[in-house]
């Protein structure tokens, strides 16, 4: 039985291929969800390229792993965070302020924490990545 936690799914993959040093991955399902968390870790470098592949089911993608993803996780319940509110978070989740980011579901789309910050959105955590 396929988990049905298709970010819990994603992070779960990539680490766990990032620990074992492969250089790519495959993880399904894909959502729309998944594919913009996968480009914003790509915008801030923890992967490469990313491609969907269409199986006729739910679809899958293939991931270049670059080494730099030493943890990865998703944020559940998806709590929501107010534009002043991220530091609270990231002593929560990250290792050290400046360290990593936290994956955010704003208005404007899925984007990191710090783009977050700089443009004045708030908006639910998904996810980080250190």
């Amino acid at each position: 039985m396929p988990s049905n936690n298709v970010l819990g799914n994603l992070f779960a993959t990539v680490y766990n291929n990032e620990i074992r040093n492969k250089k790519e991955c495959i993880v399904l399902p894909a959502s729309k969800l998944a594919s913009a968390v996968l480009r914003s870790m790509q915008m801030n470098k923890y992967i490469g390229e990313f491609e969907f592949i269409d199986d006729g089911v739910a679809g899958k993608f293939k991931i270049q792993l670059l080494g730099r993803v030493n943890r990865c996780g998703v944020i559940s319940p998806r709590y929501s965070v107010n534009k002043t509110g991220y530091i609270r978070w990231e002593r929560q989740f990250l290792p050290a302020v400046g360290v990593g980011i936290l994956i955010v579901s704003t208005p404007q789309g899925v984007m990191s924490h710090i783009e977050a910050q700089e443009k004045g959105l708030g908006g639910r955590l998904v996810g980080y990545v250190y």
